[in-house]
């Protein structure tokens, strides 16, 4: 139970042949939700900290040692995982902080170059025991790092882990970030024959536009771990807007964002429930 290491989850996926949930941290409120969410539904999660978020909290560390801290009380396992580093830096500092896995995003590189630094990283990582988990092909979105319509090619994924060594590798299958519609049509052949040239676990990244119906069509067709992040987001905010718009006057903050915290849990059970049950 508790603090685990992201290895451990992946493989239990892979080896039942169903679906990880990896959700995004915004702040402390999100991070108890999902751990929340987790016990409710007796299963593991992975808890995220993207670059992004870090440079919100004003750096890495303050908001890495909550969660890590959070993760050793959790009566379910969590791992404790940096996603979207495009920061060579970060990833590093991630590792020695003690995180289960990271992800280092060298997708907005020229291909050599990617497959330079995600080996180096990956060699740092390894040496500490950390999971590794790259990207190749763009994820829409975020500087059209995912867009509509490209898709990671089979040949190249497979010569890429290769060269690498991660672990894991995260694919463009037709998904796009920050999606607040559900409506992401994936490509399931591409998954399929991604799954087929790759002996590492396929990652998911943009989940929150993708359906329930399509999500688990994926998982069936060989993605292991599902982010979700922006769907997640939006029944916090909805949990806090509601609160707000029914008590006006509140100006304890804790009443707000305990509302939303709350709003958010049940999803974060559902969709962790979703995945487990997939095949």
């Amino acid at each position: 139970m508790a603090l685990t290491n992201t290895r451990d989850l992946m493989d239990l996926a892979v080896k039942a042949g169903t679906g990880q949930g990896a959700f995004n941290v915004v702040h402390l409120e999100t991070l108890e939700s999902l751990i929340a969410g987790a016990e409710a539904a007796g299963l593991p999660v992975i808890v995220q900290i993207s670059e992004n978020c870090a440079k919100f909290h004003g750096g890495l560390e303050p908001i890495a040692l909550a969660t890590l801290a959070a993760a050793r009380k959790a009566s379910v396992p969590v791992a404790v995982h940096l996603d979207h580093a495009e920061d060579e830096a970060l990833a590093y500092q991630a590792v020695d902080l003690g995180f289960g896995s990271i992800m280092y995003d060298g997708a907005h590189f020229e291909y050599e170059k990617n497959v330079e630094v995600t080996a180096r990283v990956a060699a740092y990582a390894h040496a500490r025991g950390v999971y590794v988990e790259a990207e190749l092909g763009k994820v829409g979105g975020k500087d059209g790092a995912h867009a509509p319509g490209v898709l990671t090619d089979p040949s190249e994924a497979a010569t890429f882990v290769a060269a690498t060594g991660v672990d894991a590798l995260a694919v463009a299958v037709g998904s796009s970030h920050a999606m607040t519609e559900r409506s992401a049509a994936l490509n399931l052949t591409r998954i399929a024959e991604l799954k087929a040239a790759l002996t590492v676990p396929l990652v998911l990244h943009g989940s929150s536009g993708v359906s329930d119906a399509n999500i688990v069509a994926a998982i069936l067709a060989g993605m292991t771990k599902i982010n979700v992040s922006t769907h997640l987001n939006g029944f916090f905010t909805r949990g806090v807007r509601d609160y707000l718009d029914a008590h006006p006057a509140v100006v304890d903050s804790r009443k707000y964002l305990g509302a939303g915290r709350d709003a958010l849990i049940p999803e974060v059970a559902r969709l962790l429930a979703l995945f487990a049950a997939a095949n």
